[in-house]
């Protein structure tokens, strides 16, 4: 089947990083190449790189991309409520975008979605009173937990747990496996996908966490792994 040629002059850079998502959602990352963006565009691939150089610059937009999606945390607003906002947020547009997790912190040449969003969150924690280092934590910690969370998610609903896990339950013999047999017991009469909850109580437990930063000065005040024996 071969694809329509799009109209003379109705590409645009937009349509490009629009297009290469779409082909990203729909077949994930290893598909993604030049020909094949041009292909589903309907174009020449010499067109493409009229508005990226190459696919590490399409990769950078296309990342920049998803940050533009995520919650961006306003500066006045109470530090929990803002960073639990961008927390759910996150979780919801990598759900979308799966193949997102793979290459979010990785570009060396963030745009500038990708900046405006750190610089926000690092502005939330400013004005809430962490200090650098306790920021920097926070943020680590927090993005550890998120993006952590949203993998295992991806990974779950990949075998369709999240729609199917009677099916997936009967396909498995547990009868010589009790806690997981109750753990499927669970998830198959749960009345709603349960890592929905888990993922609010560990984003409470996290922000619990994070808290605790704004009393610690520097890391020789954090609790050392001796202290906590």
């Amino acid at each position: 089947m071969t694809t329509p040629r799009a109209p003379r002059n109705s590409l645009t850079r937009e349509r490009v990083i629009v297009g290469a998502r779409a082909l990203a959602d729909a077949r994930g990352l290893e598909a993604l190449t030049i020909r094949a963006l041009a292909t589903h565009l309907g174009v020449k691939p010499m067109s493409i790189y009229h508005y990226v150089a190459n696919k590490e610059q399409l990769l950078d937009a296309l990342v920049d991309s998803v940050f533009e999606e995520f919650h961006l945390p306003q500066p006045d607003g109470e530090w929990r409520s803002e960073l639990a906002n961008r927390s759910r947020s996150v979780r919801d547009v990598v759900t979308q975008h799966p193949w997102a997790l793979a290459i979010m912190e990785t570009r060396t040449h963030p745009g500038p979605a990708n900046l405006n969003g750190h610089e926000a969150v690092l502005e939330v924690l400013h004005r809430a009173g962490f200090t650098v280092e306790a920021a920097a934590h926070a943020y680590a910690i927090l993005d550890a937990y998120v993006f952590g969370f949203a993998l295992q998610d991806v990974m779950l609903r990949s075998i369709q747990l999240d729609t199917s896990a009677a099916e997936l339950r009967e396909e498995i013999d547990l009868r010589n496996h009790p806690r997981l047999g109750e753990m499927a017991e669970f998830y198959v009469h749960a009345s709603s996908y349960p890592l929905d909850g888990t993922f609010e109580l560990g984003l409470e437990l996290a922000l619990d966490g994070i808290g605790q930063l704004r009393t610690h000065i520097d890391t020789e005040s954090l609790p050392s792994k001796a202290d906590a024996e």
